[in-house]
């Protein structure tokens, strides 16, 4: 059943995956690559929205502790899709480290980014909306407009008050 051929080819395909799964580094190693394009793996914890809608997706428990940290900007997320997805999943990221606030992180800004099963998250809701932090909405810009008041109807058969008197003649 198999040949030699096959088993060679499953061989080289077997050893080029084992070689590109350690080609990323842990998150605890990926502040000493500072300034360099690296690919970090590490299971998603959970997925933070922060502050006029920016995703944070947290590898700790505890966020303060945390060695390393990937960033999401709003403008970015049509082109990365729904991150909240990733929440429990373990995912690699390529891109360049930076260190901000004394933690490494990477800002994800395309889908490509992501490597493995990772890559197969839905795009956004076509009317998520960034601003209201999770919460769906048609998009408007603007206040509502109050509803307008409606006067009631006025019969011209009615008289009110010294109406009556006007014409001269008694009210019915």
């Amino acid at each position: 059943m198999f040949t030699a051929n096959n088993v060679a080819a499953l061989v080289v395909l077997l050893s080029a995956a084992a070689t590109a799964a350690t080609d990323c580094l842990p998150i605890q190693s990926a502040a000493q690559h500072v300034g360099e394009v690296k690919c970090v793996t590490g299971k998603v914890q959970r997925v933070k929205v922060g502050a006029r809608g920016v995703h944070f997706l947290d590898f700790c428990e505890d966020q303060m502790a945390c060695p390393f940290s990937v960033v999401v900007f709003p403008a970015d997320l049509k082109d990365v899709g729904d991150v909240r997805r990733l929440a429990g999943r373990t995912i690699e990221i390529r891109g360049p480290v930076k260190l901000y606030a004394g933690r490494a992180e990477i800002v994800l800004n395309r889908v490509s980014q992501l490597t493995g099963g990772s890559t197969l998250i839905p795009p956004l809701p076509k009317n998520y909306d960034v601003e209201k932090q999770g919460h769906y909405s048609a998009g408007r810009m603007r206040p509502t407009k109050k509803p307008k008041k409606v006067k009631p109807a006025v019969d011209p058969a009615e008289t009110f008050g010294n109406e009556a008197d006007v014409s001269g003649e008694p009210p019915q």
